[in-house]
């Protein structure tokens, strides 16, 4: 590789472009007339994406078909539960689970004689349908990508496929054309707002360190994500390094700056992996380092790799986690625009805040802010997990309904004899949004009325089989676990909190236990430090807020309405709802169950390992 100019930029976009046409449903120019597209993503690599991707090229080989049919690993797709996925271009046929063995079937079949293969499609779960074509699928139809625009279509891997769906355009735009306080006006235009867990708004936070002088600043990215059942910004890195790279040097020219890092978990190979790549191929273009692109702005920029510690993904933690010391937050003010690494001026933003940056300099601040709605503009992106039938990445627009999310885009509750509980919006620092809230919009405001906060994306979907006091206390622990000790109210009064829920969640509790508890939260919530220990009991709040009875079942009554807390259940048979199906007996692993065919079940206790084998597979909840 060479150095390239701004003019090379567009000459490297144009001719990949014309290989790419065929991703976008187009006759190809290029050299291959049909593109297979796996996802190499974390989620599909762990199902046995490698050997489904070594298999394919090996029988693309075989069956005489290289010349004519590419290979090509991605990054995320998105839809990370039917793992491996692929998907064919021009037609955009969507396969599911796939394995090394289905194979010569699909290289056979489809890409020799042009026959799809229905069997691997992807099946709709209520309609039982398949659906061939992975714009037609809901999942994929309903999401709006900004974002995730590249997820899927291209090798995260090559610098020249970023460059031949316009990347770098706006970095060139940024350096030639604009100045820094354009490029401010531009973001705070659009209305962006950290898509973090703050949701401070973005230029704002540049124009204040942009005005802050000093001659050495920092742009940094934080890819520290830890919530519980979070993977947006892992996924992006897997999937776009490049973007987050040409986001932050826009930043580096709106506030002058010329040093940068992402730091970046190193529990997170693949992500660090490619996002290393991605560096090293931009310095070897001449879009990072000294004179990029021959216009004279300097820019270099390295991986910091923290330990894993979920503190570290506060501004100032993260920033003296880079500087060599223990990571644990500091007062503010001053704030990191004013003082930040090393005491110098310094703007943090997510992952997924970088990624939107390109595309609002491309097509400005007023395309962005026409998006979403008016308190919170552009599209948000999810994890959606849990109880929900589509596990995976979703990108909508922000005032998008949870309802739309959760059965539209994630096709609902895969139990039907369960319902709809609620959803868990925010990690360890939200809260629960219950079934009679479930049309609330996803905007700040709305979500934060509710009593959950917008977070860093993680959305947790519960049926009626999950106990919110055993909810509140898993993530209690997680806070407990992740305190960094600095302050005591986090340190200690956690640390009391979660000894509470355990008693209660153990058939313990004691009356006065939950006025203790909400007194507890009040005061953690006012003297910690740092946002940790301030939002830290707010999955207890949230769920007494709308889940007290429970509370008050475990500690009065010693049940669990949700028949989850072992403590608490008898595991017997309640004779008048039992069907006599022998679903519990067909699938305890102990053999402790008595039942003949037309008769109640019975289940021995000297045998019955309380494993709830039996209840999970009760469609009536007979066994209590």
């Amino acid at each position: 590789m060479s150095k390239i100019s701004i003019d090379q930029l567009s000459q490297i976009q144009q001719k990949v472009e014309k290989e790419q046409a065929l991703r976008q449903g187009q006759t190809g120019t290029g050299a291959h007339r049909m593109h297979l597209l796996i996802c190499g993503g974390t989620g599909c690599q762990a199902a046995g994406s490698i050997a489904v991707y070594e298999a394919l090229k090996a029988e693309i080989d075989k069956q005489g078909l290289s010349g004519e049919v590419a290979v090509i690993e991605t990054g995320c797709n998105g839809f990370c539960a039917l793992g491996p996925v692929m998907v064919t271009y021009p037609e955009g046929i969507f396969y599911v689970n796939l394995e090394e063995k289905d194979i010569p079937e699909v290289v056979e079949s489809h890409c020799k004689n042009g026959e799809p293969v229905e069997r691997l499609f992807y099946k709709d779960p209520s309609s039982k349908k398949f659906i061939p074509h992975m714009k037609e699928i809901p999942f994929f139809a309903l999401q709006e990508l900004i974002a995730l625009k590249n997820r899927s279509l291209l090798d995260a891997e090559s610098i020249d496929e970023y460059i031949g769906r316009g990347g770098y355009q706006a970095m060139a735009k940024a350096l030639k054309e604009m100045s820094p306080e354009d490029i401010v006006a531009e973001v705070k235009k659009s209305g962006l707002r950290g898509r973090g867990g703050a949701g401070f708004p973005t230029g704002l936070k540049w124009e204040f360190c942009q005005k802050s002088p000093g001659e050495i600043k920092y742009v940094l990215c934080n890819a520290d994500e830890g919530d519980p059942g979070a993977f947006m910004d892992r996924s992006i890195l897997e999937a776009d390094p490049h973007a987050v790279v040409e986001g932050m040097v826009i930043a580096a020219k709106a506030i002058g700056s010329h040093h940068g890092y992402v730091y970046c978990r190193a529990e997170y190979p693949l992500a660090v992996n490619r996002l290393q790549l991605a560096i090293d191929h931009a310095k070897e273009y001449g879009l990072l380092g000294e004179n990029i692109m021959g216009t004279g702005f300097d820019f270099e920029l390295n991986i910091y790799q923290g330990a894993g510690a979920f503190v570290c993904g506060e501004e100032t933690a993260l920033m003296r986690s880079i500087e060599g010391k223990r990571g644990m937050p500091r007062p503010r003010p001053p704030f990191p625009a004013v003082a930040g690494l090393w005491n110098r001026p310094t703007i943090l933003n997510n992952v997924e805040t970088w990624a939107n940056i390109p595309q609002i300099i491309e097509k400005g601040g007023d395309w962005y802010a026409g998006i979403g709605t008016e308190d919170s503009k552009g599209t948000k992106v999810f994890a959606l997990t849990g109880h929900v039938n589509n596990i995976g990445l979703v990108e909508v627009p922000m005032g998008t309904p949870l309802r739309t999310i959760v059965y539209d885009i994630g096709g609902g509750i895969p139990k039907k004899h369960r319902k709809f509980k609620a959803v868990q919006l925010g990690g360890p620092s939200g809260g629960c949004i219950p079934e009679d809230k479930i049309d609330t919009p996803c905007e700040y405001a709305a979500i934060m009325e509710a009593g959950a906060i917008m977070g860093s994306g993680g959305m947790i979907v519960m049926d009626d089989s999950t106990c919110m006091v055993d909810m509140a206390r898993f993530f209690m622990d997680f806070v407990q676990e992740e305190s960094c000790g600095k302050c005591t109210p986090c340190r200690e009064g956690t640390r009391r909190m979660l000894q509470i829920l355990e008693k209660i969640c153990a058939g313990e509790g004691e009356p006065g236990d939950i006025e203790t508890l909400e007194e507890l939260s009040a005061t953690i919530q006012e003297a910690s430090l740092c946002g940790l220990g301030q939002t830290g009991p707010n999955p207890v709040l949230s769920t007494l807020r709308y889940f007290r009875d429970e509370y008050e079942a475990h500690v009065h009554d010693k049940t669990c309405p949700a028949r989850s807390c072992v403590a608490l259940l008898k595991f017997q048979v309640d004779e008048d709802k039992c069907k006599k199906c022998g679903m519990c007996f067909k699938n305890c692993p102990v053999d402790a169950i008595d039942w003949k065919k037309k008769e109640v079940a019975k289940i021995n206790l000297d045998k019955c390992i309380k494993c709830k084998t039996c209840i999970e597979n009760c469609k009536f909840d007979a066994i209590f």
